[in-house]
């Protein structure tokens, strides 16, 4: 009997253009697909529960997909460096074949793993546009500023049919299997996912149809709506990116056949940024705990777990940062302008450690991605590549007049206030009290209070800033 090849599967959980596995299929071989539970992550970033759900209806979907070609998918929980070898023993395999990974645990975890392995690993380009080496400077370094790299990338970039997936699938024999059931991935009591459940359909189909209602339907306007929380104006992709439930270079080709218009090139532009943040990851390991401005080692950020949990139940007082974090707390997910809002109050407005923002997103997002989430907080902060400047601070209430101009997000996360008047709803501290009685309105009782005021919290991080730009003088 001819020797398998494995097919190693961690974040390109699909079978249309997928590298590893048109290789895994090319080479002739019957081919043994796996997915491992990785016990190889540090504990501070192991899934979170919003991608330990999604993950479980992904892999369910994945599943059934190669069950229908005859290809049952092989899941083990464990350590890489235990579990692949054991499955090429008990299979026999010839090779490996896997995506490149891009968090900094995985490509040592693959180091370790190459050198015990008693077969070839072949690893793919599965996850981004361009491998972690591929752009460089004209001095022959990483890029550190999202223009130049984005130049580059379209310099270089061709969009192509994404490939199909294989007529034929060729099976060996499975290995025992654990069932997915088993590896308690689903909440219990108390069930939080219902909203998660109402808003996604995690796996390769429900990719495919939303990129292509996003295509068909938004992307021509994308640059006049994509800004405006209360509108459908976003492709909501990016949970089946950080999936790999579609890869990169499909939702570039698909954008590119809709048109040439200033909505296309700015959404191609948001897959570049995504880009850029795996080419920052993949230069710099430290990217999601250490600030890559290392002055900001320095910043005087408070400590205030009780500003800390209002921000994180949308208790805040400040209507469109709880809007903000209610829709990510039922939904996994927030609109892109929401999140730099929200972000900027709690590193700005609160002097809260942006780590503790970034570590609050990867537990609740369900497109939790490492370099995303890790390059976006730091751009908030001030400390990261091409970062905004620290002391630009969002107005939280000038952003909701501005981007929700009919309060229409504020009053569908944050029912309390929805009876006031537009304008109203974004600063009810403003509103004179006949108009807050007459909405229901009773700050302090219904509605808190802000928890800070916004101009003194503005001063406050400046003063921050001000012994950061002192120590590195």
């Amino acid at each position: 009997m001819t020797q398998p090849t494995i097919l190693w599967l961690r974040r390109e959980l699909r079978l249309r253009d997928n590298a590893a596995l048109l290789a895994a299929v090319a080479s002739g071989r019957p081919v043994v697909p796996v997915f491992v539970l990785d016990e190889d992550t540090p504990g501070a970033w192991a899934p979170g529960g919003a991608s330990r759900w999604w993950l479980h209806d992904s892999l369910a979907s994945l599943a059934a997909d190669l069950a229908t070609r005859g290809a049952p998918l092989v899941l083990r929980r464990g350590l890489f460096a235990d579990e692949l070898p054991q499955l090429v023993a008990e299979t026999d395999a010839a090779e490996i074949h896997a995506g490149i990974p891009t968090e900094p645990w995985a490509r040592e975890a693959i180091a370790r793993l190459t050198r015990t392995l008693s077969v070839p690993l072949h690893l793919h380009r599965t996850a981004t546009l361009f491998g972690g080496e591929e752009i460089r400077t004209q001095a022959g370094g990483p890029y550190g500023v999202f223009t130049p790299f984005s130049r580059a990338c379209r310099a270089n970039l061709t969009p192509a049919r994404p490939h199909a997936v294989p007529a034929q699938i060729a099976a060996a024999p499975a290995p025992p299997s654990d069932r997915l059931e088993d590896w308690g991935l689903l909440p219990t009591r108390p069930d939080w996912a219902a909203g998660l459940r109402e808003n996604w359909t995690p796996g390769e189909d429900g990719a495919r149809r939303t990129l292509a209602a996003f295509t068909k339907n938004a992307i021509a306007s994308y640059d006049k709506t994509r800004n405006f929380p209360g509108r459908p104006g976003t492709s909501a992709l990016s949970p089946y990116l950080a999936f790999g439930e579609i890869s990169a270079a499909t939702a570039w080709y698909a954008a590119s056949l809709a048109g040439e218009g200033r909505g296309v090139e700015i959404w191609q532009n948001e897959l570049l940024w995504r880009e850029f943040s795996a080419h920052l990851l993949w230069h710099n390991p430290a990217l999601p705990e250490a600030p890559l401005r290392p002055e900001y080692a320095a910043m005087p950020w408070r400590k205030d777990p009780a500003g800390l949990a209002a921000w994180q139940r949308g208790q805040t007082g400040i209507p469109i940062v709880d809007a903000g974090m209610r829709q990510l707390w039922h939904t996994g997910w927030m609109h892109n302008r929401v999140r730099m809002i929200v972000a900027s109050f709690l590193v700005k407005h609160l002097l809260l450690p942006w780590q503790d923002g970034e570590k609050w997103f990867w537990d609740t997002l369900v497109d939790a991605d490492l370099a995303s989430n890790s390059a976006q907080w730091q751009w908030v902060a001030g400390c990261g590549a091409d970062a905004a400047p620290y002391f630009r601070i969002f107005n939280p209430v000038l952003q909701g007049w501005k981007f929700d101009p009919e309060g229409d997000y504020v009053a569908r996360w944050v029912p309390e206030l929805a009876q006031l008047p537009p304008k109203e709803r974004q600063a009810p501290w403003e509103a004179p009290d006949m108009l807050l009685r007459s909405a229901g309105v009773v700050l302090g009782t219904t509605y808190p209070h802000p928890l800070v005021d916004l101009a003194a919290g503005r001063a406050r991080a400046l003063a921050a800033l001000e012994t950061v730009t002192a120590s590195k003088a």
